[in-house]
């Protein structure tokens, strides 16, 4: 049985490895998990740059990766507690952004100001217990290569947003977007679509 799945299945062990890495009341990471773990255990691709400013709550529980020439702008928040965060190649992650994982980026993906990629939901069923206290709920979201996304968009927790495809300013996006397509609106819609026929984004 390997370390992992024996911390795992001992409840007890798994409190107190869960509190050595993980600030009390807070989902980030220790400060000794920062500063000695993560450097060695995630990989940074080459020429890859992260802003003194920003914020990498990442753990070693989960994945984290970035690619070649990657870049994380000032003020951004980016949590893999939850789910693993992949960011692709030549992908910029724009200034204020927060990424809640499970979140993949796809290569050339450009995210601008003050946009939210939250893989997380909380659970509120129960109307006994503080939805605080309630189980969270995560589902992957997928933004494949080249995606362009405007300022102050929403992207929620299991959405997939396909190749080439744009999101105007200001977007909730809630559901699927196929690639190759103008999407806008709270929640999205699509509005254009590239014709490869005729080489025009036809409207919807």
């Amino acid at each position: 049985m390997s370390l992992l799945s024996t911390i795992k299945s001992n409840p007890k062990l798994k409190k107190i490895v869960h509190w050595m890495i993980v600030t009390p009341g807070r989902a980030t990471p220790r400060l000794w998990v920062r500063w000695f773990v993560t450097p060695f255990l995630h990989h940074r691709g080459k020429h890859s740059k992260v802003s003194f400013s920003a914020r990498l709550d990442i753990f070693p529980f989960n994945k984290f990766s970035m690619g070649d020439h990657a870049v994380v702008e000032s003020f951004s928040v980016i949590n893999n507690g939850v789910g693993d965060i992949m960011i692709g190649h030549h992908t910029g992650i724009g200034l204020r952004n927060t990424l809640i994982g499970p979140v993949t980026l796809g290569n050339y993906v450009t995210l601008a100001q003050n946009i939210t990629l939250s893989g997380l939901n909380h659970g509120f069923e129960d109307v006994t217990t503080p939805i605080r206290l309630q189980k969270v709920i995560t589902k992957q979201i997928t933004v494949c290569d080249e995606v362009w996304i405007g300022a102050n968009s929403v992207i929620t927790a299991g959405v997939t947003i396909g190749k080439h495809s744009v999101i105007g300013a200001g977007s909730v996006v809630t559901k699927d977007i196929p690639e190759y397509c103008v999407a806008l609106g709270n929640p999205a819609k699509v509005i254009k679509k590239y014709n490869f026929e005729t080489g025009n984004w036809d409207r919807v």
